[in-house]
Parts: structure tokens; C-alpha cells; sequence
């Protein structure tokens, strides 16, 4: 297993050794101290989800207020989706910025963002299947949304407006500038101050 950081800091993209024979494949989607010693801490594990989506589905942009927030390890168990990670931390060097990361059966790769950045996917196919595993537990009245499809961010979605289907609640959620007008975006000196938290802890 290869855990190596995407160009957002606090996101990093895992890619497994599989190992095949006549029979199938095996692998590690996830590991401790391989994990630990990429990102600094151990994962917290609260809570485990999985979506099922038809092509066109884009879900997100998601996160959650920090403290605590919710970091995600995310990967895709069946179909294809094109992940994306954006920084939406005010005051981060990076902040508006985003990345993509293909998750499929062929590569099995998954994604870890920590707390305080945004999250999203579009689904290549029927039944794409992601599973999540999370550090901390739903919190309806701590998760918010950002329009996917806000032109400020400028993500390169692999589906034009009108061919994907969004949710009611992220189809009305705020623009980016909307949120941060609004006082909603995680801050970038507090989640890195969350972070550093957490790798006390791990030592």
C-alpha cells in the first residue's frame, strides 16, 4: 500500500498492492501503520457508510464545522466515480482549489481527507458503489453543503449540468463566497491546529 499527498495538504490518495490469481484478487484497502506513518495520526473510527449511485449522480460538496468535523477515507467498492477533493478553508494557501482522483475496480484506489475540507463525487456508472469510513459520527446540525456546480470553484465535472442528477439540498446549497460570506467555512488555522491535536494524541 502507496499513501502519498495530493497537492491540497491534508488529503492524500492510497493506492493497494492487489493480488490475483485464477480464483480473484486480494487486497489492503486500509492499514494502520501505514496509514499513521503517512499522515501523522490514527484514524478514529465512527462510522461506516456506503452510497449506491446510478451514472450522472453528483453528490456533495460536503463537509462538516471543525471542531470536530468528519474526516473521510473513501474508496469505491463497485462502478467508478471521479472523487473530488476542494479546500475550502479559509485563509488556506490553497483555498478554492480542488483535485479529482479517479476510484474504480481497477486500480482500487482510495482517498483520505482530514477535517475541514470539502468532499464530493460524480458516479461513471450504474451502481457505483463508495464506502466511507469516518471519524466521527452524522451530525445533521453540524454538516453543511456548497453548490457543486458554483462557477467560483470551477470544478471540471464529467457531467454538464443538465445530464447529472443532484440532490434538493445540494442543488439549493450556497455558493462558496456565499458561505464564506455567511461565516459557514471551516477555518485553515484551526483545522491545522485540530490536526496537530490529533498527532499528540498519536504520540
Amino acid at each position: 500500500m502507496e499513501i502519498t499527498p495530493l497537492s491540497i495538504e491534508g488529503a492524500w490518495v492510497v493506492t493497494p498492492k492487489q493480488h490475483g490469481d485464477p480464483r480473484g484478487l486480494f487486497l489492503e484497502w486500509f492499514k494502520e501503520e501505514t496509514f499513521v506513518e503517512a499522515v501523522g495520526h490514527p484514524l478514529h473510527l465512527a462510522q461506516a457508510n456506503c452510497s449506491v449511485s446510478t451514472k450522472g449522480t453528483v453528490r456533495g460538496i460536503h463537509y462538516a464545522d471543525v471542531p470536530p468535523g468528519q474526516a473521510k477515507y473513501v474508496t469505491c467498492l463497485a462502478g467508478a466515480v471521479v472523487d473530488v477533493i476542494v479546500d475550502i478553508r479559509v485563509g488556506s494557501p490553497t483555498y478554492g482549489m480542488w483535485e479529482t482522483v479517479l476510484l474504480d475496480t481497477k486500480d482500487r484506489r482510495a482517498v483520505y481527507l482530514s477535517e475541514g475540507l470539502g468532499h464530493g463525487f460524480a458516479a461513471l456508472e450504474d451502481g457505483s458503489t463508495v464506502a466511507y469510513l469516518c471519524s466521527e459520527p452524522y451530525n445533521p446540525t453540524g454538516e453543511r453543503e456548497i453548490y457543486p456546480f458554483d462557477s467560483e470553484i470551477g470544478i471540471a465535472w464529467p457531467f454538464d449540468l443538465g445530464e447529472c442528477s443532484l440532490s434538493a439540498k445540494d442543488d439549493a446549497a450556497p455558493s462558496l463566497a456565499e458561505a464564506a460570506a455567511a461565516g459557514l467555512l471551516p477555518d485553515y488555522e484551526a483545522c491545522r491546529a485540530f490536526r496537530a491535536g490529533l498527532a499528540g494524541e498519536a504520540g
